[in-house]
């Protein structure tokens, strides 16, 4: 993969880099640069599938998919899961339409400035590092999933409970101990420029485990067709 880590995530009017990922949903690479000079390109870096709000971002970009495409907008959802990990989910889960890929070593994540945050018991330098006592802080709210706003390590193992979701090795194996990848979303132009973004290194954290809102997404999406 030919690209370089850069130390904040990707802006509008950037350039993204051409990241080169296992494709899950068939066989073979998926490269960025597949779509230059075709189509624009809404880019989901996600945490592995372990993550309870990350499998429903996925869940949320394959139902937004049809609408982007009906803008021209194609859709690309990366998780960190290992490939055949990931290919055993989405057969008993199907994400029908959606374009999803493996990055386990979290490369794609690096080259779009999305960092890795290290947990602490009590020291937050965001967003490289967050104690424990500001994450019992935050409230994650998922209207219809979850009975009240949480902080976000009780809503993850409620989530996780109601899914039924089973850890296996290979999702063991992506782990960092003490850390957690952060994650965004990126619409991209025809020609790989960032028109817009919804990351987690926003607001100082309090995006974590937040979803997307889909009219502001809507509205990106529409310009770029204009």
């Amino acid at each position: 993969m030919s690209t370089s880590n850069v130390d904040r995530p990707l802006q509008p009017g950037d350039r993204a880099p051409n990241v080169v990922v296992d494709a899950i949903s068939r066989e073979g690479k998926i490269a960025l640069n597949d779509f230059r000079g075709r189509s624009p390109l809404l880019i989901g870096l996600y945490r592995g599938l372990m993550c309870p709000f990350c499998r429903r971002h996925v869940a949320a970009m394959a139902q937004l998919s049809p609408v982007l495409r009906e803008k021209g907008v194609n859709s690309l959802a990366v998780v960190n899961t290992p490939v055949e990990r990931a290919r055993l989910y989405f057969r008993y889960n199907p994400i029908p339409g959606l374009l999803a890929a493996s990055d386990p070593e979290r490369a794609s994540h690096r080259a779009f400035g999305l960092p890795l945050v290290e947990f602490t018991d009590d020291k937050t330098e965001w967003p490289h590092k967050l104690g424990m006592d500001a994450v019992m802080t935050m409230r994650v709210e998922w209207p219809g999933e979850l009975p009240e706003p949480m902080d976000p390590a009780t809503a993850g193992d409620l989530l996780n409970k109601k899914d039924g979701y089973e850890m296996m090795e290979a999702d063991q194996q992506v782990r960092v101990p003490d850390h957690m990848q952060l994650v965004g979303h990126f619409l991209l132009d025809r020609e790989g420029v960032v028109r817009w973004s919804f990351t987690e290194v926003e607001e100082e954290g309090r995006n974590m485990d937040r979803a997307l809102n889909p009219k502001e997404l809507m509205s990106a999406a529409s310009q770029l067709s204009c």
